[in-house]
C-alpha cells in the first residue's frame, strides 16, 4: 500500500470557516496527502460545517447524509462538529471523526488515527486556538483575493448569537504576525486582502488591552496590496482615530461593513446591544464627514422578538435617512443555545418574511442610485473571472466586496487577477457594466 489517502474539502459557511479549511488543506498537502477536489474519488471527505442558523444546519445535514449514503469516510469539522459532538456521531455512523472549531489544526493526526481505524473526537469545550502565519494555507479562493483573519471568537453576548459558543471568546493575533502573513499574501500577487474576525473593531483587546485596529490599519499600509477591506467594523469601534487612519491610509478602502442589526434603542436592548442605540445615527454622519466617498454595507435582523410595527418602521425610516450602499436584511432564526430563543412575543414567520420583503424593496432603488452614480466615471476594478463563450470579463470595483456585494462586467481584454481601470457605461440595481480603458496614462480614481 505505502501511498497515503486522498482528502477532499466540503466547504459549507462563512469566510471564517473558509480559512479553517484553507488551513486543513494546508496541513495535509504538507503532510505529503493528495488533495482531491472530487468528492466522489477522495479516501476521505472532511465537511467543514456551519451551525450559525437552522438553515445553515439543514445545509450542512444534507451534504453529511448525501455523502454518507454514497458510502464515504466522513470527518466532521466545523462548527456544528462544535455544536452536535455526541449527537453527529450517534447519528452518522459514516463519521470515522469529529474535530472541533479550536482543534482543525490536528488534521493530520486525526486522519493518521482514522487510518488505524481509530473513531476520533477532538473538540475542546472552549476553543482556544488561532492559526498564526506558520501554519501553511491552501487558498481556495481567486488568487487575486485573501481572507486574513486577524481574530477569532467573541466577547459579545448578543440575545440572538450562537457565535461565542461555537467559537470562544475573542483571541487576538499580534500584529507583526498578521503584517507576516500579509507580506506572505502579497509575494503570492493577491490583489485584495479583506480582514475578518467577529468584530474586527475589537480587535487587540485583549492581547494589548485596549483595541490596536487602527495601529494594524497603519502597519498593513505599507505592505504592498492595492486594497484591505475592513469587514464586521462595529459602530462603537469606530474611534475618530480609525476613520482617520482609513482615510490616510491609500491602500485601505473606505469600505465599512457595520453589522447594525437593528436601529431602534428597544429593540438593540431586547438584543443585548444596548450600547448601539445612542451611536448608529452619530456614527453615520460623523463617517461621511470625515470620508465623503465612505462605501457603507449594513446587515438588518427583522421579526425580532417583540419587533412591533413600530420599531419596524423605525428602521425603514433609518435605511431610508442614510442610504446605505448595501444592504443585507435576514430573518430572525431562533437558537436554542440563545436568550432569544425563550423570549416572549416570538414573531409569526409570515411576518418576518413580509418585513424583510418590504425592507429590501425599501432599499433596491437606493442601490440602483448609489450604482447610477458611477455611471459615466473610470473606477478601478480587480478582473476575477473571464466568461469564454462572450469574451466578457467579470470583476469588482473597491465598492463591491467578494459575495455578498455586486459584480462589474467588463468588455475589454485584462489578465486575470489585476486592477484595471474602467469605464462604466450603465448601472442596475446590484451590478455595474463597463469598458476597459484603453489609455492607461489617466489614473483611475478608487471611488
Amino acid at each position: 500500500m505505502g501511498s497515503k489517502p486522498t482528502v477532499a474539502i466540503s466547504h459549507l459557511g462563512c469566510e471564517k470557516n473558509r480559512i479553517d479549511s484553507e488551513h486543513m488543506l494546508g496541513l495535509l498537502a504538507q503532510a505529503g496527502y493528495q488533495i482531491d477536489n472530487n468528492e466522489e474519488l477522495a479516501d476521505y471527505v472532511i465537511v467543514n460545517t456551519c451551525s450559525f442558523i437552522q438553515e445553515a444546519r439543514q445545509e450542512s445535514v444534507r451534504t453529511l447524509v448525501e455523502l454518507a449514503e454514497a458510502k464515504k469516510k466522513i470527518i466532521i469539522s466545523g462548527c456544528m462538529a462544535q455544536h452536535f459532538e455526541t449527537e453527529l456521531l450517534k447519528e452518522l455512523p459514516e463519521a470515522v471523526a469529529i474535530v472541533g472549531t479550536g482543534d482543525y489544526q490536528k488534521i493530520v493526526d486525526v486522519i493518521q488515527r482514522v487510518d488505524t481505524g481509530e473513531k476520533v473526537k477532538e473538540v475542546s469545550a472552549n476553543p482556544t486556538f488561532i492559526a498564526d502565519e506558520t501554519i501553511p494555507r491552501y487558498r481556495t479562493t481567486t488568487e487575486g483575493v485573501a481572507y486574513l483573519r486577524v481574530a477569532e471568537g467573541c466577547d459579545y453576548r448578543c440575545a440572538f448569537c450562537i457565535i461565542p459558543h461555537l467559537r470562544g471568546n475573542q483571541r487576538s493575533r499580534t500584529i507583526e504576525s498578521i503584517v507576516t502573513e500579509a507580506q506572505q499574501l502579497a509575494e503570492q500577487g493577491v490583489q485584495e486582502l479583506i480582514l475578518i474576525s467577529q468584530i474586527t473593531t475589537n480587535y487587540g483587546l485583549d492581547l494589548y488591552g485596549e483595541p490596536k485596529l487602527a495601529e494594524l490599519l497603519q502597519a498593513l499600509g505599507k505592505v504592498d496590496i492595492p486594497w484591505i477591506r475592513i469587514h464586521y467594523a462595529y459602530p462603537t469601534g469606530l474611534t475618530p482615530k480609525i476613520i482617520e487612519v482609513i482615510r490616510e491610509t491609500p491602500n485601505v478602502l473606505p469600505y465599512l461593513d457595520l453589522p447594525l442589526q437593528h436601529s431602534h434603542p428597544d429593540i438593540l436592548k431586547a438584543m443585548n446591544r444596548p450600547w448601539q442605540g445612542q451611536v448608529n445615527d452619530n456614527i453615520i454622519e460623523k463617517i461621511k464627514e470625515v470620508i465623503p466617498e465612505a462605501v457603507l454595507r449594513t446587515t438588518f435582523i427583522v421579526g425580532f422578538p417583540g419587533e412591533t410595527d413600530e420599531h419596524f418602521e423605525h428602521l425603514v425610516n433609518f435605511v431610508e435617512r442614510h442610504q446605505f450602499d448595501h444592504v443585507g436584511v435576514f430573518t430572525f432564526s431562533p437558537e436554542e443555545e440563545t436568550p432569544a430563543y425563550q423570549m416572549a412575543h416570538q414573531i409569526a414567520e409570515e411576518i418576518a418574511q413580509d418585513r424583510r420583503e418590504r425592507l429590501m424593496q425599501v432599499q433596491q432603488p437606493i442601490s440602483l442610485k448609489k450604482n447610477q452614480g458611477c455611471v459615466g466615471k473610470t473606477v478601478n476594478v480587480l478582473i476575477e473571472q473571464e466568461n469564454p463563450q462572450t469574451q466578457e470579463l467579470v470583476g469588482r470595483s473597491s465598492r463591491f466586496a467578494p459575495e455578498v456585494d455586486g459584480l462589474v462586467y467588463v468588455q475589454g481584454e485584462a489578465s486575470l487577477n489585476t486592477i484595471v481601470p474602467v469605464q462604466i457605461t450603465h448601472a442596475d440595481t446590484y451590478d455595474l457594466y463597463g469598458n476597459i480603458v484603453d489609455k492607461p496614462d489617466i489614473l483611475a480614481v478608487n471611488d
